[in-house]
Parts: structure tokens; sequence; C-alpha cells
């Protein structure tokens, strides 16, 4: 059995572009909560996460890692309009044995978590900012996973 935490980024304000819009303030806050969160949650030690290279992701990851501890990975490919498709091609491929944080953006969180439990192309959740969407598989193909845990702020 394996674990995939899927997380949007805190809250973040306007930028030049969008890929530099930066955490706020309450970001910050919902980030640090997502990560304290994340490292209590005993099927997720030893984890790497995966982190959209856009910054308010980056911010956000950085917290998760300070309070989880794991290691981790910029991938280029999970930023808030990429292919749902080949990113589940991509987890399918994985060894399920490592548990797996991704950090990354609306719609791409909401089509994921859709995906991976519901199966169909259309489905997809809303995710607040910092929500963490906690699943459990045995393979990370479509309809395949089962939905474990659904949080946002504040992380109770």
């Amino acid at each position: 059995m394996g674990w995939l935490a899927v997380v949007r980024h805190g809250e973040a304000g306007p930028g030049r572009t969008d890929r530099e819009r930066r955490l706020t303030p309450r970001g910050e806050h919902e980030a640090q909560g997502a990560g304290r969160w994340l490292a209590a949650r005993p099927e997720l030690e030893g984890a790497m996460v995966w982190a959209s290279p856009y910054d308010r992701a980056q911010q956000t990851a950085q917290a998760v890692v300070e309070a989880t501890r794991c290691d981790l990975e910029t991938v280029d490919t999970i930023t808030p309009d990429d292919d749902v498709d080949a990113l589940v091609e991509r987890l399918t491929a994985l060894e399920v044995s490592r548990p797996l944080i991704i950090v990354s953006h609306m719609p791409l969180v909401g089509a994921l978590v859709g995906r991976l439990v519901e199966g169909s192309p259309g489905a997809g959740i809303a995710f607040p900012t910092a929500g963490i969407a906690l699943l459990e598989a045995d393979v990370w193909a479509a309809g395949c996973a089962t939905s474990r845990a659904f949080v946002g702020p504040p992380h109770a």
C-alpha cells in the first residue's frame, strides 16, 4: 500500500507574472500549518516532496520540508495547467512503497485527486489554499486510490 499527499500552495498575492507570485503572510501561516499536519502523519514518514517550480509552491514546499524533514525535488511538469494524464502516467510508473507529497496548484491538484480516486477525466475537486488530500493505493492509476483525509486551514 502506498501513500500520496496532494497539497495546494498557500494563499498567494499578485505578481508580475503568475510564476513569480509569492505567499502572503496568511499563505505562509497556511503552509506552515500544512507542514505540521503532514509531519504528524506516520504514513508519510520518509516521503519525497515534489514541488512545482512556481514561487508560491516552492515556498509552501519549503514549509513542508522544514516540518517533515523530507527530501525535495522540483518538478517542472506540475504547474497549474500541466497535463494531468501525463502526471498520472508518471505516478503509475513509481514504486508505491515510498510515500510522496506533491505541492502544486489548482486546477492540477483538483484534477489529479479526482482522476486517481474517481477515474474519469472530468472528475475533480475544489481545493482551498494549503488544502491537503491524503490518498492510499496499491498503484497510482486512474480510479485506484482511496481518499483517507481531506483538510484545509486551520489544519486540525
